[in-house]
């Protein structure tokens, strides 16, 4: 049976799916970060007051760190720019919001995964975690400036 070569084949044409996919990605998760960020630091006060409800110390400082973070990273997401670098602090606070305003769904992660896939994170998570794994991709400006846009390498 001559089926090897049929899935190479079959492999060879999904990969081109890869940069467009994470194109998307980007697009839609670095705009959608940004603008959360953005949202943050316009309504510093009651982002604070928020963060002040969930006990985190030093509301106002966080409120700022959060929303820069967001906003920033989010940019650079969109941009494909030092993404993988970028993501990192994306997860951290995505990882500290379920911690926080999302800590029952956090908690259900093995007894109920619909809780936690559903929770406000997720999908913020699953997009940086998956920038940080493959990367920008080949159009971005990390790849376009050579500093590995690509996860096929």
């Amino acid at each position: 049976m001559h089926l090897r070569p049929l899935l190479a084949k079959f492999d060879t044409a999904a990969a081109y799916l890869q940069s467009p996919l994470l194109l998307a990605l980007r697009l839609y998760w670095g705009w959608q970060f940004a603008q959360t960020g953005w949202g943050k630091l316009m309504n510093l006060d009651r982002t604070a007051g928020f963060f002040a409800s969930l006990d985190i110390p030093l509301p106002k400082l966080n409120a700022v760190m959060a929303g820069g973070t967001e906003c920033l990273g989010g940019v650079l997401l969109l941009l494909g720019l030092f993404a993988r670098p970028a993501a990192v602090p994306l997860i951290f606070t995505m990882l500290v919001a379920y911690g926080t305003a999302d800590r029952d769904a956090l908690n259900a992660i093995v007894s109920n995964p619909d809780e936690f896939v559903t929770a406000a994170p997720f999908l913020f998570l699953l997009a940086s975690l998956i920038v940080l794994a493959f990367g920008p991709g080949k159009l971005s400006l990390d790849a376009m400036l050579g500093k590995g846009g690509g996860a096929s390498k």
